[in-house]
């Protein structure tokens, strides 16, 4: 088992190795003067059970790019079987046609994946369960839910929470760790009534005096999780904390976070933290490199992976 860390999470990638106590296959990995990538394996992998670890994060095409020419790289150096790890699936919201004449990008993803040569795909909390059927090649897809019970088990003892989804598509997820850690349920509505004009925001479920734990699978601008802060404070919260799986981030996002009535909002480390989310006073990070480790190990020992979520 040797495991290929790309440069979009190194810091993951190492933390994944020094779990599992396997050095980092030597590689390099840079660009050519016009931006090119170029991948060059520095060890033997002949006849190697492979893990290649990369985020499709921001800049996504780049990183995309990186991860194909080394399976590629892999493939031709005769590696016996090559895992794609990608802790955050690039493109996974671009899952069905929004309108006439677009794309369904995440389908392409999954083809250029394979073509490339990988014999097999790992990734975390999947934005659209029906990208697994995208691939004709075996995927796991993991979970954070037991990793977040366990963080808010800490956090919220004895506390009246209550779990909210920050929009009806999200409820499946939310009410999934609200019955892990047996609390109420709450959703959150919104509609946009004409062009133009801010966002409604209903709330359905009782919010008043208690703990609202907004839970999501990604946070991009972070406009909606912060309105929706907002509208629960309104409504006469005691307080707002999100735990989100996977931090994007783009834009202003930090700042809007930092200036929101949010209490914490709390990520994994799928993506790697910018300066701005180190510095930031209520973001936190907490690790997915025990749940990719073991995951990985146990694909490599061809064990269940299904009993890790048991």
């Amino acid at each position: 088992m040797k495991i290929l860390a790309c440069n979009s999470n190194r810091v993951l990638a190492e933390a994944v190795a020094e779990y599992l106590d396997i050095p980092l296959t030597k590689a390099n990995i840079r660009r050519f003067a016009d931006q090119e990538v170029f991948v060059e394996i520095l060890e033997n992998v002949r006849g190697e059970d492979v893990f290649v670890v990369q985020s499709t994060s921001f800049p996504a095409n780049d990183h995309l790019m990186e991860l194909l020419v080394s399976i590629d790289a892999l493939r031709r150096g005769s590696a016996r079987r090559i895992t794609a790890v990608l802790p955050y699936y690039g493109y996974a919201r671009q899952d069905r046609k929004s309108g006439p004449r677009t794309p369904i990008s995440a389908k392409l993803v999954a083809n250029l994946i394979t073509t490339a040569g990988a014999d097999r795909v790992v990734t975390v909390d999947l934005h659209a369960g029906q990208i697994q059927g995208f691939f004709d090649i075996p995927l796991d897809n993991l979970f954070t839910a037991p990793t977040f019970v366990k963080d808010m088990r800490d956090r919220f003892k004895g506390a009246d929470v209550v779990m909210v989804s920050p929009d009806v598509g999200g409820v499946v997820r939310a009410r999934a760790i609200a019955k892990r850690v047996e609390a109420d349920l709450a959703i959150i509505d919104k509609r946009r009534e004409r062009a133009g004009v801010s966002e409604v925001m209903n709330i359905i479920g009782d919010v008043k005096g208690r703990t609202c734990v907004l839970v999501d699978d990604i946070v991009d601008s972070a406009g909606t999780l912060c309105n929706a802060a907002v509208a629960l404070m309104d409504e006469g919260a005691k307080e707002v904390w999100a735990y989100v799986v996977h931090g994007v981030l783009s834009g202003a996002a930090v700042a809007r976070v930092t200036a929101s009535p949010l209490k914490e909002l709390v990520l994994t480390d799928s993506i790697l933290a910018t300066e701005a989310v180190k510095a930031a006073g209520n973001i936190r990070q907490v690790p997915i490199a025990p749940l990719l480790a073991e995951a990985m190990k146990r694909i490599s020992e061809e064990r269940s992976v299904s009993s890790l979520f048991d």
